[in-house]
């Protein structure tokens, strides 16, 4: 049995309980009398969907990536085209027949869609053959292009392949694109496997640590200039000491990533956890993270995860600090019984902007992939600023309308938000990329 969306495999037997989410005082609660939302289903008929891009074209139509490869038009009332619009199966790795990580992961429309036709995938293919034999898996992200005309069916031979990086494991894939306001993509990736940032690793750093690799990392790149891609200027290490596409480091699997279409257009990353704890962290240019010196606020320990040493490094190897995340909870896998214990695997979500629920504007719209191993059981979070400066985030569970406590019976994959600021779920009701129990949830006035 493989370790689900906390990205290790070795640890299922510890976590194969399901506890009550605790609505302890350290944690807040938007109830349904506060906020009035539900969730209504919109689409469904997937396998395990993992982004969704608005057209942004007036139509309300939008484009869902499902994970088993397959790019989908959705029309405003939720109808999905029978043929997709692109099939990318016979170009991506082979899928194990159950739990993968791998797949078609990351979608995004270019700013200027609505004039050059442009999109964005990350997805996985064969291990390149320059790369180390005992390895995984290649991560790629590729340009397609729609012709002229309508959105039923994209070109598949315009594929302009920008980026490739060979990953020694199948899993922290990260996975996330996400144009920023400044018109460049950046890209979220995991440490490469395994556990703890060690095994097979191009640094004894670790990979979230090293500047010398891809992996661990928050990317941004130019797509429209260069070839295939050219470097912002201001990228921190466009001019030397490290991988130019380097935007943000020591990640250990950031699984979803967004920019608030608000307030200061700040980029939120959730950054999965080993054992102990689960993190969400807001990305600045140049930032280390801290992984695999820390978890969350805390110090780690690769050789002992459940044990981590009282006082660690509060820098990296360059003498700057690690950027603390905004909010983090508790794993049930490290704190086994305990009643703060909320989740086994941050998914990162949105700040809500839209005008269907005016009392969650401003608040980061968030979940947990499963509560539980075995049973999926994910929970819908919400996360609401500090008022003033010194203070903290507050975080607690979603009371939903339709779903008590932010309870899904399912797990929850990714969030998406369309170009009005609505938010929605992306869920598959199994733990597995087989099947059609994904699902797409839209986040709606009760």
């Amino acid at each position: 049995m493989l370790r689900l969306n906390n990205r290790v495999t070795r640890r299922v037997p510890q976590l194969l309980m399901a506890a009550a989410l605790a609505l302890a005082g350290l944690f807040c609660s938007a109830s349904a009398s506060e906020s009035g939302a539900s969730l209504k289903l919109f689409a469904k008929g997937f396998v395990s969907p993992t982004a969704l891009a608005s057209l942004r074209d007036g139509s309300g139509r939008c484009l869902v990536a499902d994970q088993a490869g397959k790019i989908y038009l959705v029309d405003a009332e939720g109808t999905v085209a029978e043929t997709p619009v692109l099939d990318l199966t016979d170009r991506m790795i082979e899928l194990i027949k159950g739990f993968d990580e791998r797949g078609l992961l990351g979608l995004a429309l270019h700013p200027n869609f609505k004039v050059n036709r442009k999109f964005y995938v990350f997805y996985s293919v064969p291990l390149r053959t320059a790369a180390p034999t005992n390895w995984n898996c290649t991560s790629r992200i590729s340009e397609f292009r729609f012709p002229p005309g309508d959105f039923a069916a994209a070109d598949p031979a315009s594929e302009r392949v920008l980026l490739e990086f060979d990953k020694p494991y199948y899993n922290h894939n990260g996975g996330s694109i996400a144009f920023g306001p400044d018109g460049y993509l950046y890209i979220s990736v995991g440490d490469g496997g395994n556990a703890d940032d060690v095994g097979l690793r191009l640094s004894p750093l670790g990979n979230g640590q090293s500047k010398e690799t891809l992996m661990g990392k928050i990317l941004r790149i130019d797509v429209d200039n260069g070839t295939p891609y050219g470097i912002p200027k201001d990228n921190p290490f466009a001019g030397g000491g490290g991988k130019p596409e380097i935007y943000a480091y020591g990640m250990r699997n950031p699984w979803r990533m967004s920019f608030d279409q608000g307030g200061e257009r700040q980029l939120f990353a959730a950054d999965v956890g080993q054992t102990m704890f689960e993190e969400v962290d807001i990305i600045v240019k140049g930032g280390n993270y801290g992984w695999n010196v820390r978890e969350g606020f805390h110090c780690f320990n690769p050789k002992d995860e459940r044990n981590p040493p009282t006082d660690c490094p509060k820098v990296g190897a360059d003498g700057k600090p690690f950027v603390d995340p905004i909010f983090e909870y508790k794993n049930k896998g490290g704190f086994r019984g305990d009643p703060e214990a909320m989740g086994i695997s941050v998914t990162g979500g949105y700040v809500y902007r839209g005008k269907a629920l005016p009392k969650l504007v401003g608040r980061y719209i968030f979940g947990d992939w499963s509560r539980n191993f075995v049973v999926p059981d994910g929970v819908v979070f919400v996360a609401t600023p500090p008022a003033s400066a010194g203070e903290k985030w507050t975080m607690g569970p979603l009371d939903l309308g339709s779903h008590p406590k932010g309870e899904i019976k399912a797990c929850i994959v990714a969030f998406a938000q369309d170009s009005d600021g609505e938010v929605y779920v992306l869920t598959n009701g199994s733990a597995q990329v087989t099947g059609h129990s994904g699902k797409v949830w839209k986040l709606v006035p009760e």
